[in-house]
């Protein structure tokens, strides 16, 4: 069964030093349709909401730590809630995020 996922995502970066870089992140999901079978419901499925913290030690290679906020909404929370699973959920986050440019 497929699914039609739309992800709509705000990363802002925000320099404090010349290697330092903070970088909130935004992120809104939307189904075009119920899947129970995977705890989806249509219309707005959950939110996200991020602080990452990077050290750009080398061009290209940056280390981070962070921390991570998800709740469902609508039909998901609901299809979540009667499964017995939580709606909200918080994470710390440690990477490492690397670019290669040519």
């Amino acid at each position: 069964m497929s699914r039609m996922i739309n992800r709509a995502q705000i990363e802002p970066a925000q320099r404090l030093t010349q290697h330092l870089i903070l970088q909130p992140r935004f992120e809104l999901n939307l189904s075009a349709r119920d899947v129970p079978v995977q705890g989806l419901g249509s219309g707005l499925s959950d939110a996200e909401f991020g602080l990452r913290l990077r050290y750009e030690a080398l061009r290209g290679f940056a280390p981070y730590f962070g921390i991570s906020h998800e709740r469902k909404i609508g039909d998901t929370a609901r299809l979540a809630r009667a499964a017995g699973d939580d709606v909200r959920s918080t994470a710390f986050v440690l990477g490492i995020r690397a670019w290669f440019r040519s």
